[in-house]
């Protein structure tokens, strides 16, 4: 088996392009040399070197957003130049002998300061051999490092393809219960489950119970599940007098095929047409979320 499911040269050379729209000369020219280094060497610890030292000798230029759909639909968001040169550098790892290559990932994880961990973990859809990384992963979810837990989260497809439901329940839940951007995370639709569902529903209990406030973005994953006993939930969200609350129960009764929640629905012409029209959707009702 291939050790990377795309086209690594021609995602590491896409990359490398992006990194000289806004490198100095200098540091293209240090990258390069680093490079032939490598190659020469062929040692873990010059690789490690080079990843350590990266900083220093790109700088931090921000890096405008970007999609490369080609490299596992990965996304460059909110980078720095130091994380994507690194990125590009762990491309150039070579991959060939699949033990040695996961030793020296796992060193690197075991090692990384704050900053490096947060590049590993976002480069986790471009790492060869991707059925390795589940428990560092999981491993990642469990801390409690924002910047850790938003390279997991935030834009990045590895989760969701290849957590299995526990491991991705728990990334759910995290996010919720750390105000992460619910919305960003890669794949929630698609990964929503009927177990995840009810742990929400008690967790909106306890909140409710405690006279604590409710992420909206909660009821997005509960929304396909509605039935006769989350109804009732469903009914005092739309009651509430917070209108991003009354919204998020509009949304789930328009993403649900339970037949009063449709008919709920339908009692706001103003809901229904702004979520026929788009100008209501479950962005718009994160982003007003996070404003309260």
């Amino acid at each position: 088996m291939e050790p990377y499911y795309y086209d690594s040269a021609l995602v590491s050379n896409r990359i490398h392009a992006i990194i000289a729209a806004h490198a100095t000369p200098q540091a293209l020219n240090w990258l390069q040399q680093q490079l032939a280094l490598l190659q020469e060497a062929k040692t873990t610890q010059r690789f490690n070197i080079t990843f350590t030292a990266m900083p220093r000798f790109t700088g931090k230029t921000p890096i405008p957003d970007t999609h490369i759909p080609e490299a596992n639909n990965f996304f460059i968001y909110g980078y720095t130049l130091d994380r994507l040169a690194r990125i590009w550098w762990l491309l150039q790892l070579p991959s060939e002998d699949r033990s040695r290559y996961i030793a020296a990932i796992e060193d690197l994880f075991s090692a990384a300061d704050m900053n490096e961990q947060i590049t590993l973990y976002g480069a986790l859809p471009l790492l060869a051999y991707p059925g390795e990384w589940k428990l560092r992963t999981a491993e990642g979810v469990r801390s409690n490092i924002g910047g850790v837990l938003e390279a997991i989260m935030v834009h990045n497809p590895y989760p969701a393809k290849y957590l299995d439901e526990p491991a991705w329940n728990q990334l759910v839940m995290k996010a919720i219960f750390t105000d992460k951007p619910v919305h960003l995370i890669t794949g929630l639709d698609e990964r929503a489950n009927l177990q995840l569902a009810q742990i929400l529903r008690d967790y909106a209990h306890e909140r409710w119970a405690a006279g604590r406030k409710i992420n909206p973005m909660l009821w997005r994953l509960i929304a396909p599940f509605i039935d006769n006993e989350m109804m009732p939930d469903i009914n005092r969200i739309w009651a509430s007098d917070q209108i991003v609350d009354k919204e998020a129960a509009a949304l789930a009764c328009a993403h649900t095929g339970f037949a009063p929640a449709k008919a709920l629905l339908q009692q706001s012409p103003e809901l229904a047409g702004a979520i026929a029209d788009q100008s209501l959707t479950w962005v718009t009702v994160a982003e007003k979320a996070s404003v309260l």
